[in-house]
C-alpha cells in the first residue's frame, strides 16, 4: 500500500521556529502515528515524513504566493493549515484575512483530493501570553487573536473542515518554562507535543 502523505501549510508555528525540525508539530504528529502503526504491526500503513510549506513571518498572502511557486504532489492524504498570526501582528484587518484564508483553505482541500474531512485547520496561538509580549497591550492581542480564530473556525465549518483549537491550552502553558522556546516567543517542543497529540488523534480517526 502507498504510504500516507501529509502536507503542512503555515508559518513559523508550522516549521517549528527555534526548535529542531523533529520537534515541530507536523513531525511529532507523524511520529505519534508511526508509533501506533508499529503497535498494530501493519507495515502497509506507513506514513511518510511531512511536507512542510511554511516560513517564519509569512502572512496569508505570502503563503498564497509561495504556493504558486511550489511543486506539489498530485494529492495528499492529509493537509493542515495554520496561518494568520503575522496578519494580526502587522495590524491587518480580519476582513482581509477572511478572503485570503478562504482561498488558502480551498487550496488545502484541493491538495487533499477534495476530501475536506482530511483537512485540519489549527487555531492561531496567542503570542501575547509569551515573555516576548511583555509591555504590550496583552488584552488587545488576545481579543484580536480570538477574532482571527473565530474567522478560521467559521470558514472551516463552511467547508466541512475540522477546526482544532490549541489556543486555550497554549494560553495556560505557553508562558511557562519548558513550554516556550529560547526566543521567549515561539513554542518549545513540549508545547508542540500537545498540538501533535490532538492532530494525531484526529488523523488516526480517519485511518483506523
Amino acid at each position: 500500500m502507498t504510504p500516507y502523505t501529509y502536507l503542512a501549510l503555515g508559518d513559523s508555528y508550522t516549521i517549528g521556529e527555534q526548535v529542531p525540525l523533529a520537534d515541530s508539530f507536523p513531525c511529532q504528529t507523524v511520529q505519534l502515528i508511526r508509533n501506533e502503526i508499529d503497535k498494530d504491526s501493519r507495515p502497509e500503513r506507513s506514513f511518510t515524513a511531512p511536507e512542510i510549506v511554511a516560513t517564519t513571518g509569512w502572512t496569508t498572502d505570502e503563503l498564497l504566493a509561495a504556493i504558486d511557486r511550489t511543486a506539489f504532489l498530485p494529492t495528499y492524504d492529509f493537509v493542515t493549515l495554520l496561518i494568520g498570526v503575522n496578519n494580526q501582528y502587522r495590524g491587518r484587518s480580519v476582513e482581509n484575512f477572511v478572503i485570503e484564508f478562504g482561498q488558502l483553505l480551498q487550496l488545502a482541500i484541493r491538495f487533499s483530493g477534495n476530501q475536506p474531512k482530511n483537512v485540519f485547520v489549527i487555531s492561531i496561538p496567542d503570542w501575547g501570553i509569551t515573555p516576548f509580549a511583555a509591555g504590550r497591550d496583552l488584552e488587545k492581542i488576545a481579543v484580536e487573536i480570538d477574532g482571527y480564530n473565530e474567522a478560521c473556525k467559521r470558514i472551516a465549518s463552511l467547508h466541512a473542515v475540522d477546526f482544532i483549537d490549541i489556543t486555550q491550552s497554549q494560553r495556560i502553558d505557553g508562558h511557562k518554562e519548558g513550554f516556550v522556546a529560547g526566543d521567549g516567543l515561539h513554542p518549545s517542543g513540549k508545547e508542540y507535543a500537545k498540538w501533535a497529540a490532538q492532530l494525531a488523534k484526529a488523523i488516526q480517526s480517519r485511518i483506523s
